[in-house]
């Protein structure tokens, strides 16, 4: 039941992130201090370094997405997507890396990509226990990035 409904969730926030405009390459971390509970809910900067941990070995276990991360720098990869987090949930980070329009240029990535790391990422947030209304208050934010990530139809 729960995992349908985060389907649900994840769903409606795709749709949300459609039909409203977006500068997420402006500020690909956008920092949002009511978060800072949800931060701490997430276990600090150390349970976001544990789930990216986590997080990576199911995007290269993961056939949708092996491909994109397979042969990349994981150790980068895993720090950005820290960092990002970290600020985004109010936490005393700074992110230091591209844009998501500019570091996603490169790449071939298609909606069911996308959908495919979200399920990978939900999945390792249930691994380390955050609780469904955090999850979704991250996916609330990450969603509308979206845009810049696609770079396929």
């Amino acid at each position: 039941m729960q995992e349908h409904l985060g389907r649900l969730v994840l769903a409606i926030l795709v749709l949300i992130s459609c039909a409203t405009p977006v500068l997420a390459d402006e500020n690909p971390a956008p920092a949002d201090p009511t978060l800072l509970p949800v931060f701490e809910q997430f276990g600090g900067k150390p349970g976001i370094d544990a789930l990216m941990e986590d997080f990576m070995i199911k995007l290269i276990e993961d056939p949708r997405t092996r491909n994109y991360f397979a042969e990349a720098d994981q150790t980068h990869i895993k720090a950005m997507l820290a960092e990002q987090f970290c600020v985004i949930l109010g936490g005393p980070c700074t992110y230091t890396g591209k844009g998501m329009k500019e570091a996603h240029a490169k790449l071939v990535i298609n909606e069911g990509g996308f959908n495919a790391l979200v399920e990978d990422l939900q999945q390792a947030m249930d691994m380390h226990g955050i609780p469904f209304r955090a999850q979704n208050k991250l996916l609330a934010v990450l969603a509308p990035m979206h845009r810049e990530v696609i770079t396929q139809p």
